[in-house]
């Protein structure tokens, strides 16, 4: 039986990131996956959503492009080019993680673990011993038990769709939901949006949901506060959906973005002292062990916070802390986070209510303006920014934006949160000009 200082089951971003770093340290490290190399993040999710996002926008680009000269373009979208040009694009990076991890002297393993007890995992017919086990099994997409659910899609399948949907239901509010909505409008489906609140990304500054309902409601015909109860079949392969009012739709197909759940299945935590909470995930302590001292986890399957950037950063973490007695804690304060949809969105900090909830006295900056680029083509489209400043201190608590490149925009004024950014500073800094990042130290006026 082979035995490792360090066993880890889950080859997404945090599992990979913590197996190449223990490695690194001098440990003897394993890594078993029984789908893809890269986990959720590089085969269904960020990566392939990003550039499908890409492809979505060059729709509104050929439009605007008529206004600065451009003439006589005709474009046609070809879904198989996208398809196929994405499915090569992660086949090179589970390569480029397979390379990493082979290069850091993991041992990969392919096929289903299941835990035996505290220190012994087994794939298939062999069995594995190691001092400790880390559980980095991400989420899976979650869908609702209603009847017909086995005729939704997720995002597992969505972006190698056979054929590309004339018109597309997607049923959710959050991020995915609202990024699928934006990618399917702009490559040319009719594409509806259903949501049971009044409007989609419900853990978001009000403002900007406010803002993006306007804006997401040009491209997308939103169904809000509306509830799917059955799917069922109909004729030619299309999908008929049957809601909460007695309505009835049909469309070529239909995407559940409704969540996701810890993936802790079938991987044998009855064997162990692994607890779970209310909603599924594993319970750990600040160090991400969990009740079973040999036994850690993070990640997704953890459901802190579902974000690429914080895995690696807590797989960092943890193997500096098993292997490099480092004793670190990992701050999870202003994680800056986007929504790559149409248009973008991001934001860093406390939005408006949850400073408000914590009692905090406040002053509110913002600017809603048409982005230059648009005061030559004439589309409506709104960019909007916000700050909330902390009264006394002067301390900069959150900043949000709605608009192109946001997430790129956010993420530097992320690093000067992080290092204490107040508004005097914001107001002191020289904007480069033209921008729309400008605008965030040119807000002089509070919001009465």
């Amino acid at each position: 039986m082979q035995e490792y200082d360090l066993f880890v089951i889950g080859a997404g971003s945090g599992g990979v990131r913590t197996a190449r770093m223990a490695a690194g340290f001098g440990a003897r490290v394993a890594i078993v996956e029984d789908l893809y190399l890269g986990g959720t993040c590089v085969n269904v999710g960020c990566v392939p959503k990003k550039l499908y996002s890409y492809a979505s926008h060059f729709h509104y680009d050929f439009e605007d492009s008529e206004a600065y000269g451009w003439s006589g373009l005709t474009p046609e979208f070809d879904w198989p080019t996208l398809r196929d040009n994405k499915i090569q694009e992660i086949s090179r990076l589970n390569e480029i993680y397979r390379n990493i991890l082979q290069q850091a002297g993991v041992e990969i393993i392919s096929g289903h673990a299941v835990l035996q007890d505290s220190h012994t995992v087994q794939v298939g017919e062999q069995q594995y011993k190691a001092d400790r086990i880390l559980v980095a099994t991400g989420g899976w997409p979650f869908v609702p038990d209603i009847p017909g659910k086995e005729l939704a899609l997720t995002s597992n399948e969505v972006f190698d769709l056979k054929d590309f949907p004339e018109s597309i239901l997607i049923v959710g509010g959050g991020y995915i939901a609202v990024e699928f909505a934006g990618i399917f409008a702009g490559l040319g489906a009719k594409t509806s949006l259903s949501y049971r609140g009044k409007q989609p990304l419900n853990h978001f500054d009000r403002d900007l949901r406010d803002k993006f309902t306007t804006e997401l409601g040009r491209h997308v015909n939103l169904l809000l506060g509306t509830t799917v109860e059955t799917l069922s079949q109909a004729d030619g392969g299309k999908c008929r959906v049957h809601f909460a009012d007695g309505k009835q739709e049909i469309y070529d197909c239909v995407l559940y973005a409704t969540g996701r759940k810890a993936r802790t299945e079938g991987l044998g935590l009855e064997n162990t002292r692994v607890t779970l909470d209310a909603k599924g995930y594993i319970e750990i302590n600040e160090d991400f062990q969990t009740q079973d001292p040999s036994i850690y986890a993070l990640g997704d399957v953890v459901g802190r916070m579902a974000l690429t950037p914080v895995a690696l950063a807590e797989g960092m973490n943890l193997a500096k802390k098993l292997f490099a007695e480092d004793d670190s804690k990992l701050d999870y304060s202003n994680i800056a986070t986007a929504v790559f949809s149409h248009p973008n969105l991001a934001t860093v900090g406390l939005s408006e209510d949850a400073a408000l909830t914590l009692n905090m006295k406040i002053d509110v900056y913002e600017s809603d303006f048409r982005h230059l680029k648009h005061t030559m083509t004439g589309r409506d489209e709104r960019t909007y920014m916000k700050v909330i400043v902390e009264q006394g201190s002067d301390k900069v608590l959150g900043m949000h934006m709605m608009g192109a490149d946001a997430g790129e925009i956010i993420q530097g004024f992320a690093a000067a949160m992080k290092c204490g950014l107040s508004k005097s500073q914001l107001d002191q800094t020289i904007g480069i000009h033209p921008t729309a990042a400008e605008e965030f130290v040119t807000m002089r006026n509070k919001r009465e």
